[in-house]
């Protein structure tokens, strides 16, 4: 009888593990993109390229500070006409920062009259910042792009626009 308890002691504490571990995430940078898309929907409620122009921003930052999700802060600056914290939803996705760390905020004071938002991304470790403006003329793009395109479609759309049409990077140290 023992043995048998045993053998179903064993058979449980593997099917939970393999359970649990289908609830784990992956890890941000090995996501697919209809990873991505699932995510930003789950998080945002819908995916939108203003996510998908987060995920870029936050890839972006990443390669430029040579840093690994969570060893980032972000805070973004919202357009004062246009409040739009989908980016640093879509930021959050790819950094992994989150307000529940501490490494991820929305500021109270604004982005300039003619941004969208300004991102600031900073590497915790050594300080290093990425700067990235979004201007108001990108808008019409990307509102564009949400009613014409696909979740898919809007995060190729992204991706592959030239960032000058997307955004402004300045590099402080």
């Amino acid at each position: 009888m023992k043995r048998r308890q045993f053998r179903l002691a064993a058979l449980a504490f593997v099917l939970g593990a393999a359970w649990l571990g289908a609830l784990r995430m992956p890890p941000a940078v090995a996501q697919s993109p209809e990873q991505l898309i699932d995510l930003g929907t789950r998080v945002h409620g819908a995916f939108g390229t203003y996510i998908a122009l987060g995920i870029r921003i936050g890839n972006d930052a990443l390669a430029t500070l040579k840093a690994k999700p969570r060893e980032v802060d972000v805070t973004l600056h919202s357009g004062p006409k246009a409040p739009c914290p989908c980016l640093v939803d879509g930021i959050m996705i790819v950094t992994a920062a989150s307000p529940g760390q501490g490494t991820l905020r929305v500021a109270n004071e604004p982005a300039a009259e003619d941004q969208i938002g300004v991102v600031i991304i900073r590497h915790r470790r050594d300080g290093q910042s990425v700067r990235y403006i979004v201007p108001v003329s990108a808008g019409p793009k990307l509102f564009a792009w949400n009613r014409e395109k696909s979740p898919r479609e809007r995060l190729d759309a992204v991706l592959q626009e030239p960032a000058e049409n997307l955004f402004v990077r300045e590099i402080s140290k």
